[in-house]
């Protein structure tokens, strides 16, 4: 399949819906899939072991646990012109954010992280979350956005399996990640 055109037919702050013209076999067709901005997830490795993570209030979701992270562009406006001017550079702005991220949700600021994983959402739908392990960071204090309700946890490796097979994380493509990552460590 080849690329035609790209057509964005809604676009809100965070979510848009994409109408994609491909050739594929002579025919044109037209493809539709969501898209949001890309985030970042942080893996907080803590000296001697454990692990720093974030209990927190969300929105339609209540409480549960999480690993630190958020959105690597403010909006989707932001993240296209991005794609459109300098796509190769997403992994610096991932870092960028995980940066931010971890000062403002977990109190660190990472000095040494290293990709971990991307997890690419699904053939209708793109969102991209880019999970990054931290392993060297200097605790700097928790600076949350106004809205946001986090608690800063330390767990060990063990309470981090037992958080992610209990159901008390809720995003499960960050359950797998972690799950994979424990087996392989």
């Amino acid at each position: 399949m080849k690329k035609i055109k790209e057509e964005i037919i809604f676009q809100g702050k965070m979510i848009e819906i994409v109408h994609e013209t491909v050739s594929s076999n002579g025919k044109e067709l037209i493809l539709e899939h969501g898209r949001r901005a890309p985030g970042v997830r942080l893996l907080i490795q803590m000296p001697g072991g454990g692990f720093i993570i974030t209990k927190e209030e969300r929105y339609g979701i209540g409480s549960d646990y999480r690993l630190p992270g958020g959105k690597v562009f403010d909006s989707l406006v932001e993240y296209n012109n991005f794609l459109q001017n300098t796509p190769e550079k997403i992994l610096e702005k991932a870092q960028e954010a995980v940066i931010r991220e971890g000062t403002e949700e977990a109190g660190v600021k990472p000095l040494k992280m290293e990709l971990l994983y991307v997890s690419h959402c699904g053939g209708s739908f793109e969102w991209d979350l880019y999970y990054f392990i931290v392993k060297e960071y200097k605790e700097v204090g928790q600076n949350p956005e106004e809205h946001e309700k986090i608690e800063v946890v330390k767990v060990s490796r063990d309470e981090l399996k037992d958080l992610a097979l209990s159901g008390k994380m809720n995003e499960d493509r960050t359950v797998a990640v972690i799950l994979k990552y424990l087996n392989n460590k």
